[in-house]
């Protein structure tokens, strides 16, 4: 009996391609736009706040009188403070010591496992910033919209939700873990029917939302919670503070078709606030209503490169304003962002402890080895009604 593949197969040395294919989407859009605008970055930060003050109100002491008449009563500038602390990020990795022994001693090794493991620790969590930039601070990544008694739930958009990922189910309101699960683990997801199956079992509810596990209220800010007007940011509240409040365009829910009406109207209310909106960000499904609105009109774009070599359809306000589709941004809005207003807060990039001189520890008591990624910062913004968003739009 000759041999054959099946035979041999157990003394047969794996022989892998030249590199790795990757089947994960990497892209990162928002996160790398503020970051190269002008003055995007400021590390003047110290201790764990940055403070800063604004401009809320004009000397109201002007008037005109007729001769011999009384002056107008004097007044003055408003100011207040604006308080940003920093947000405590961190990315960790763990090798066991018999992969850090093959990794150096396997000649037929396709890469070297440590350092793809680094590599791809810092790839995640570029691609995480870019789902936290369109968050709310609160860590929220998909809310229930079911009461089933079950592992398998509805949520409203699971876009953001990852197979393995370690998860919180949580009251939003309050963060509580009361009827909810807490470390569960993500056992898959189907993004077309947003459904998630977690690895028990609970009744949910429309008030429950998940979150990754720890993270409840202690994440950056995003524009889910800058471009707001009712919540308060960066220890001010447009409650007290009108002035402190983004420009909001809604339908209550009901999604309706996009219009350059609506578009031109959101820019003209951020104008009349002393905005100037320099980006447009949305989704692959309103960016695609925005491409058919065009072609029904008559116009027919090309996508245009713009600074910073970012690439988007135009929307003619007076100047060409980029629309720029971005896979993480959430679905039925576009947010519109005067980028000049924007800072982001660090004392450092994302940067490996290496404090005791490196990178790669020894786990105490364990034959594994470890190391971590770390940064501490905060997006905020200096004028919040600056800023944007409409919402409610039929995705094309």
């Amino acid at each position: 009996m000759p041999a054959t593949m099946a035979t041999v197969d157990a003394i047969l040395k794996e022989v892998y391609g030249p590199r790795i294919e990757e089947q994960l989407q990497n892209e990162v859009v928002l996160p790398r736009r503020i970051e190269r605008t002008s003055e995007g970055v400021s590390s003047n930060v110290g201790g764990k706040y940055v403070d800063f003050p604004i401009h809320i109100k004009r000397n109201t002491g002007i008037g005109f009188r007729a001769e011999n008449g009384q002056l107008p009563a004097s007044g003055q500038q408003g100011y207040a403070e604006v308080h940003v602390p920093l947000r405590y990020g961190y990315g960790r990795v763990r090798y066991t010591g018999q992969l850090m022994e093959l990794a150096k001693t396997n000649t037929q090794a396709f890469t070297n496992a440590v350092e793809a493991e680094n590599e791809g620790l810092k790839n995640d969590l570029a691609k995480d910033s870019s789902r936290i930039i369109y968050g709310d601070s609160t860590g929220l990544i998909a809310s229930l919209t079911d009461t089933a008694t079950s592992a398998t739930h509805t949520v409203d958009n699971a876009q953001w939700i990852l197979e393995g990922m370690l998860v919180d189910v949580l009251v939003r309101s309050s963060g509580s873990p009361t009827g909810g699960l807490q470390n569960a683990t993500v056992v898959s997801v189907n993004y077309d029917t947003n459904t998630v199956t977690l690895s028990a079992s609970w009744t949910a509810t429309v008030l429950q939302g998940i979150y990754r596990a720890g993270d409840y209220n202690l994440e950056p800010s995003g524009v889910g919670n800058i471009v707001h007007n009712v919540t308060p940011l960066h220890t001010l509240d447009p409650a007290t503070t009108p002035i402190w409040a983004a420009r909001i365009n809604a339908n209550g829910g009901t999604p309706r078709p996009l219009s350059e009406g609506l578009m031109i109207q959101l820019c003209d209310d951020i104008r009349r606030q002393g905005g100037i909106t320099s980006l447009i960000m949305t989704s692959l499904g309103v960016r695609r209503s925005y491409f058919s609105l065009l072609v029904q009109q008559r116009r027919y774009p090309n996508t245009k490169e713009f600074a910073g070599g970012f690439s988007g359809l135009a929307f003619n306000y007076g100047k060409e304003i980029p629309v720029v589709e971005d896979v993480d941004h959430p679905p039925k809005k576009m947010h519109f962002l005067d980028e000049d207003k924007f800072r982001v807060y660090r004392s450092r990039e994302w940067h490996w402890m290496d404090e005791d001189g490196s990178i790669i520890k020894w786990v105490t008591d364990f034959d594994a080895w470890e190391a971590m990624m770390r940064c501490f910062y905060e997006l905020a913004t200096r004028q919040r009604n600056a800023h944007g968003i409409l919402a409610d739009i039929i995705e094309g």
